[in-house]
């Protein structure tokens, strides 16, 4: 049988740039890479035997990538379209598996709280929809229509007689002060130093770690001028409470204002009537706003609390209460110039 003779190989500049690149780039794939140094060896004239050795791949295989850059160049060597195996599961069997995953696993008589993966696979089997199928082949199904039973979101009604009453007043065009108290944060320290992030590598905490106390943080959120006052405290009750409202009703403009409205929740510190009793007594212009029961977020000092555990707190590693004092202090002072700079933008 007479031998092929091998096919030759002429390179253009651009072409012999981007295939050098390809066989010796560290981000190309292992067989892009591989293919792009037989068309190099081919373009200098050697022998498909002879780029078998050095590369140690097959007599054929050099053939074939050498025979296909000469028919169709660089996109010769991408790997073709190919019809792969015939399905496994019928498009039935698909849509009755995404129809079980959206069920309750209650309704179907399922001893379960919700689906993973590994459970909706066994029961689709069981049932007989499908034959044995892997945990990771009913993940894909699901990911096709973004299900994800697995997770789940609680929501309430709205149980308050009078909350468009309530949430209307929260709003008014008055000095509104939002003010809440953030519980029991615990100064933690480490049992190990806290490792800094570096190239791909997350922060690293350590787990373990001793107490080093816990205090409360009081604040009080000025929502038209954008200005938070706040304070700690060893621990929240009426009398910490009512040390907040005395230090910023103590200030200007609040002290000879008209009316100055106290948004709070439904806390043991400031509920009820009582409270707002108490409130008035000690200051006779400031109204006491509760936001409807089971409607806390309608307080917007909430959203400044969240931003205290994410920039402030987490992921809590501080020497001692005094560092976590002085963290509190310092955060509160940069927090009142930046809000300060953007009322003023």
């Amino acid at each position: 049988m007479p031998v092929v003779a091998a096919r030759p190989i002429a390179l253009r500049a651009a072409e012999r740039e981007r295939l050098k690149k390809m066989a010796y780039g560290h981000k190309t794939e292992h067989r892009l890479r591989v293919r792009a140094q037989v068309v190099l060896h081919a373009a200098r004239g050697r022998s498909n035997a002879r780029i078998a050795r050095a590369t140690g791949l097959r007599l054929d295989t050099v053939r074939c990538w050498r025979g296909r850059f000469a028919e169709h160049g660089l996109g010769g060597l991408s790997d073709r379209d190919r019809s792969g195996r015939p399905p496994s599961f019928t498009a039935l069997q698909v849509a009755d598996a995404k129809a079980l995953a959206c069920r309750l696993p209650a309704e179907t008589g399922v001893p379960l709280a919700r689906w993973t993966c590994p459970e909706l696979a066994a029961e689709l089997a069981a049932r007989g929809i499908t034959g044995p199928v892997s945990a990771s082949t009913v993940r894909r199904w699901l990911a096709e229509d973004a299900l994800k039973p697995w997770q789940y979101r609680s929501w309430i009604f709205i149980t308050d007689p009078e909350f468009q009453v309530k949430a209307e007043r929260v709003s008014e065009d008055e000095y509104v002060i939002s003010a809440d108290e953030k519980t029991s944060i615990q100064a933690r320290c480490r049992c190990h130093p806290t490792l800094a992030p570096g190239q791909a590598r997350a922060m690293r905490v350590n787990h373990t770690y001793g107490r080093g106390g816990a205090l409360a943080y009081l604040a009080a959120y000025d929502v038209h001028r954008a200005k938070v006052f706040g304070r700690t405290e060893p621990r929240t009750g009426i009398d910490p409470f009512m040390n907040l409202v005395a230090q910023v009703m103590s200030q200007e403009p609040y002290a000879s204002a008209k009316r100055v409205f106290w948004v709070v929740d439904n806390g043991s510190s400031h509920r009820g009537k009582k409270a707002a009793d108490r409130l008035t007594a000690a200051f006779p212009h400031a109204v006491l706003v509760h936001t409807p029961v089971h409607a806390s977020w309608l307080n917007q000092v909430e959203i400044f609390f969240s931003v205290v555990q994410r920039k402030v707190v987490s992921p809590n590693d501080f020497t001692d209460l005094d560092d976590l004092l002085a963290r509190f202090d310092r955060h509160t002072a940069d927090q009142q110039e930046e809000l300060s700079l953007r009322l003023a933008a």
